[in-house]
């Protein structure tokens, strides 16, 4: 990928802030994430108990919080939140239901493992990343990502507990105060950059007071939480090595690894760090470890989140010092119930408001990367033909892929995975001109 020289990072990767401005821009990284969702749906059709349910979030607030200092720390080096992914989530339901909760984790962990491997000592994964991966295909894998998470922020904001109308006025709201302090850091100097840099927090707040109103803010599931849990490895059984089943989530991790690399660029391009071989390579060792965390705890795959490199660009912070500041928090949120569940209580409209903004910067950054290529017929069916079938997976009906076999269900159930192999492959088997041949690889 290319280095981008112009961005509007008001805070660098790595410029030096003090524990207490770390803590605060680090916790809007974390308000803004929703990981508690992909545990709630595997924990449902798995149909865990209501105390194992709660204990699995609190493993993920935990694996997540160690994936991103791994990551962030020693991996790609970069402002990179780990989270658990959506795209094993078909293929953990079934492995659970069919062979029990230990076969989850003895399949996770030798993937995991493997994708650790590809970055060091193989080094495999940066060769691969730069001979299919050029800076056409990167910037529309991140156009892809923004479009791919978009119907999920509206449908989760339609589907919310509460009045639908109530709850478009909430995430209305959270969103227009969130881009008035975006717009306030662009045009005032001092007080404005401090609406800018804690953006998040404000319209988390904003966002909060006007669901109030409604009566959708309810935090009685804190009095009853815990105020101290601590881990176990292992905590659903011992693992259970089945051949299949590892096969199955090594082709699953294959699909995570094209994902996450979609966000490593928006990342890279937000920030204006170049990824380098070493780095991508780095990149991959942090996620194998994190996943590797993930699966030890309990918890599931880890992988970068999107929405959270979209933050990065929102607020202009991109301190990797923030970040990891956002992995403290998370283990506490893992070690203490009664703080995850708080964030848990932050309303579904509110968060989803803040998310579909964040898309919107993601797609933009997309825009950013393929700007200076020129779009012949060529590179217009590279990047239109992904976008057209990304659309197509989001909207797929569910029904649709009862009858199809389990690995197409892992694929089509992820428009970003569908998007990303079809751009990847496009490019690769649509001849380019010689002049195109110079400028999709540079």
């Amino acid at each position: 990928m290319k280095k981008v020289e112009e961005n509007s990072i008001i805070i660098g990767v790595d410029d030096k802030i003090g524990c207490g401005k770390a803590f605060i821009l680090g916790l809007q990284h974390v308000l803004a994430m929703d990981l508690y969702i992909a545990p709630i749906i595997i924990a449902g059709l798995l149909a865990l108990s209501t105390e194992n349910t709660a204990f699995f979030i609190q493993m993920c607030f935990l694996a997540t919080g160690i994936a991103t200092l791994i990551q962030t720390g020693f991996g790609i080096k970069l402002p990179v939140v780990q989270g658990p992914s959506y795209v094993p989530i078909g293929a953990i339901a079934a492995i659970g239901g069919k062979l029990g909760l230990g076969a989850i984790a003895g399949s996770l962990i030798p993937g995991a493992i493997i994708v650790a491997l590809l970055g060091y000592p193989l080094k495999w994964f940066a060769k691969t990343v730069r001979k299919i991966i050029p800076p056409l295909v990167g910037g529309t894998v991140i156009i892809i990502v923004g479009i791919a998470l978009m119907p999920i922020g509206l449908n989760n904001i339609y589907h919310s507990e509460g009045n639908i109308t109530d709850n478009i006025v909430v995430a209305a709201v959270t969103a227009c105060v969130l881009i008035i302090c975006m717009l306030l850091g662009r045009k005032m100097h001092g007080i404005g950059t401090f609406f800018r840099l804690v953006s998040v927090i404000i319209a988390i707040v904003a966002g909060t007071i006007t669901a109030s109103f409604f009566g959708t803010v309810d935090f009685s599931p804190v009095k009853d939480a815990a105020w101290l849990s601590m881990p176990t490895f292992f905590p659903f059984g011992a693992p259970v090595f089945d051949l299949g089943a590892i096969i199955t989530i090594v082709f699953v991790y294959l699909i995570i690894l094209i994902e996450t690399t979609g966000t490593w660029f928006v990342v890279s391009t937000v920030t204006g760090k170049e990824l380098d071989d070493k780095r991508l390579n780095r990149a991959s060792v942090g996620e194998g470890l994190g996943c590797l965390t993930g699966a030890l705890l309990g918890s599931t795959p880890m992988t970068g989140y999107s929405s959270n490199a979209g933050l990065l660009a929102i607020t202009g912070v991109a301190s990797r010092l923030a970040i990891m500041a956002s992995g403290g928090i998370l283990i506490c949120l893992g070690l203490i119930p009664k703080l995850s569940t708080l964030i848990t209580c932050i309303p579904e409209p509110v968060i989803n408001g803040i998310f579909g903004i964040v898309c919107v910067a993601i797609v933009t950054n997309g825009m950013k990367v393929i700007q200076p290529i020129i779009i012949d017929d060529r590179n217009m069916m590279v990047i239109g033909v992904p976008i057209l079938l990304t659309i197509g997976a989001t909207l797929l009906p569910e029904e649709a892929l009862l009858s199809a076999p389990d690995w197409m269900n892992y694929i089509l159930s992820s428009g970003i995975t569908v998007g990303a192999l079809a751009t990847v492959i496009l490019n690769l088997i649509i001849p380019a001109g010689k002049k195109d041949s110079s400028s999709l690889t540079s």
